[in-house]
């Protein structure tokens, strides 16, 4: 049997103890150590049954790990990767992989020139739905595609704002929430060639916007729109429509809608939308839905770590690609502040 990998897990926040927890439960791995400099990071490292260290450099002078989940506040992911990327650790950052697009490039330039493994957290590229419609797309079953929609409509209640960073600059569901369906779509249709983008904030007035709308130009020339708001009762989200996590009540909707010439596809219900004989607005439809395996997308992601550390597979998230779609969202809160349109390099 291969070895098992060892990993630690740097911040024990809600995103890192689901991490420990998942780390824990994957065969093909083994937890390491908990790096947090709170009690409760002690506390559960404690729980867990292995090592706690108050940072990373105390962590690398005395066990190092093959690998680590970097699950600590935004701020921190640039110094936390850079930390493995000079140890030599190969590192899973969650989303965002920086804070800002300087800082981004400083690190993904230090992991390549040293080829030290990064990889991003944008879990959804690992569900094996979203696999399964890049297979729709790939395969030419909706002919050339020429438009997407893609929505995160909810509401998020006025407890959520009590916490005081998410009424300010640097929050709000596009740089919170967006950036992870943009890198869906970035996964599905290509890189994004240009953007244009409005935002409003007319019902709170906090600092940060509650609503966007975004005009998305694809390098393929797939053009699509994405409609953000945390402000609207609503259905129609990944995360009511996706089951992923279980917090969130699962709705029979979808999310997002991407057309061809042949058909068009509705995800995440893998409704197939097709003229069985002649193309025509007049002819019936032709109604496929596709079934495909349900797997915690954040187990997978642990599991491909695990094989890239080996040397076994190149990551399906790199730092990279994390940094690219962290550049669409970019773009798109420039845009919302000046009301141009936004050429991507």
């Amino acid at each position: 049997m291969t070895q098992r990998v060892n990993l630690a897990v740097v911040g024990a926040g809600l995103i890192g103890k689901r991490h420990i927890q998942h780390v824990l439960a994957e065969p093909s791995a083994q937890l390491s150590a908990v790096v947090d400099p709170a009690p409760v990071g002690e506390t559960i490292a404690k729980e867990a049954g292995v090592k706690w260290f108050p940072n990373f450099a105390d962590m690398i002078a005395a066990d190092r790990p093959d690998g680590i989940i970097v699950a600590t506040p935004n701020p921190a992911h640039v110094q936390n990767g850079l930390e493995a990327v000079e140890a030599g650790v190969p590192a899973l950052i969650e989303k965002p992989i920086a804070d800002d697009i300087i800082s981004g490039e400083k690190l993904i330039a230090a992991a390549e020139a040293k080829g030290v493994p990064l990889l991003t957290g944008h879990h959804r590229r690992h569900n094996p739905m979203m696999q399964k419609v890049k297979e729709i797309i790939e395969s030419g079953k909706l002919g050339r595609v020429l438009v997407v929609n893609a929505m995160f409509w909810l509401f998020k209640p006025d407890d959520y704002f009590d916490i005081s960073w998410r009424r300010e600059r640097g929050a709000g569901p596009v740089f919170l929430n967006l950036i992870h369906d943009v890198d869906n779509l970035r996964y599905l249709l290509g890189d994004v060639a240009a953007v244009q983008a409005r935002e409003s904030n007319a019902v709170r007035r906090n600092a940060v916007e509650e609503t966007a709308v975004i005009l998305i130009e694809f390098k393929n020339g797939v053009l699509g729109t994405a409609t953000v708001s945390d402000a609207v009762v609503a259905p129609w989200s990944w995360e009511m429509t996706s089951g992923e996590n279980p917090a969130y009540p699962k709705t029979e909707q979808s999310c997002y809608m991407i057309g061809g010439t042949h058909g068009s596809l509705a995800v995440p219900s893998l409704e197939v939308w097709r003229n069985p004989g002649k193309r025509s607005w007049w002819e019936p439809f032709d109604q496929t839905r596709i079934e495909v395996d349900d797997e915690d997308p954040l187990v997978l992601q642990i599991r491909q770590f695990c094989k890239v550390i080996r040397g076994d597979e190149p990551p399906l998230v790199s730092g990279r690609e994390g940094l690219e779609t962290l550049r669409v969202i970019d773009a798109v809160k420039r845009s919302a502040a000046t009301g141009e349109r936004i050429e991507l390099n």
